[in-house]
């Protein structure tokens, strides 16, 4: 990837930086307490009382504020937050892995508290009847996500509407999602829905399964220093689709489109299905883009429906990309 100028989104905001201090702590070996039906995977830090199952450990922070750090291992469970504030944190990054199982037939963590942090965690193989199984379902409070792995899934994560809330992903990865097997539409590595503010940075998407990379309803967007590299995709669409339109800025990205796509004609994609937010100054800058090696096609850098004015500044484009397309 080549070198950009940088951004305020370049760094961390501080509640992330909190939340990997935290990991640090979290990441000093401890002999993990037994509780009565098993090992106690699960330790609310603020207690140091170890649960074998997640459930019971969101359950006990209840409505009030804790973090729980997860042991290494396979985890055939999940668990549902219905309220208070909640950390859930790897002891030892990449290697918790949630493997399989969804709450409520959605996803393996179901937040619906004020807020939740998740750090070091890895989510797989989540998948439900109706095509929308996700590592995580936000559908209200706030969320930031940090060094966390999505794959081998149906979604990587899903979002209800929020218009308060904010999504915010850092330095993560989601490989191999998505899928339009569903009879109700397609599934995406990243879909939000009406959130006030969505910020991704710093984080990779491959390998796509069908669907977007990052699809959002959100009316505020901030999307930089990631890498998209749909070489591997197969049936994938729009690297980042904004189907109401939004503001913000999608800078110093990376995008490669591969050869194996249901549609090719754009990489971003502003207003497809409406003008519900307005688009007035979105900013596209700093980005590189091109196609595959040995993939000769052409297609549009940004399609826009919204009829705003965008701010698409200098990006380096490759052979057949055409910088904008009004549609």
């Amino acid at each position: 990837m080549k070198s950009h100028a940088r951004t305020p989104f370049d760094h961390p905001p501080l509640r992330l930086a909190a939340v990997l201090a935290a990991l640090a702590v979290a990441a000093i070996p401890f002999a993990a307490p037994m509780a009565k039906d098993g090992p106690a995977s699960f330790t609310v830090i603020e207690t140091g009382k170890g649960y074998a199952k997640l459930q019971s450990a969101v359950d006990a922070i209840g409505s009030g504020k804790g973090t729980i750090a997860i042991a290494p291992g396979r985890i055939a469970q999940c668990a549902v937050q219905s309220a208070g504030d909640v950390a859930y944190l790897a002891t030892q990054p990449g290697s918790a892995i949630f493997d399989g199982v969804a709450c409520e037939g959605k996803g393996a963590l179901v937040l619906r508290g004020r807020s939740a942090e998740v750090s070091g965690l890895v989510f797989e193989n989540i998948r439900v009847p109706d095509f929308n199984g996700a590592g995580i379902r936000l559908e209200h409070g706030d969320l930031t996500v940090a060094q966390s792995w999505f794959r081998d899934s149906q979604q990587g994560i899903l979002t209800g509407g929020d218009p308060t809330g904010t999504l915010v992903v850092d330095r993560s990865t989601f490989s191999r999602l998505g899928t339009c097997e569903g009879a109700g539409g397609c599934a995406h590595s990243i879909y939000t829905g009406e959130y006030g503010q969505v910020r991704i940075t710093r984080s990779r998407f491959e390998e796509g399964r069908g669907g977007h990379y990052v699809k959002s309803r959100a009316a505020h967007v901030d999307i930089a220093s990631c890498s998209f590299d749909d070489v591997h995709g197969k049936g994938t669409n729009y690297m980042i689709d904004l189907p109401e339109g939004a503001t913000g800025q999608i800078s110093n990205n990376w995008f490669v489109q591969g050869r194996d796509k249901d549609n090719y004609s754009a990489f971003i994609a502003v207003a497809a299905e409406g003008k519900e937010h307005p688009s007035n100054g979105l900013a596209i800058l700093n980005n590189d883009a091109r196609f595959a090696p040995g993939v000769n096609r052409s297609s549009a850098f940004v399609a826009d429906w919204s009829g705003d004015p965008l701010n698409i500044g200098d990006n380096q484009l490759g052979t057949g990309l055409k910088r904008f397309e009004k549609r």
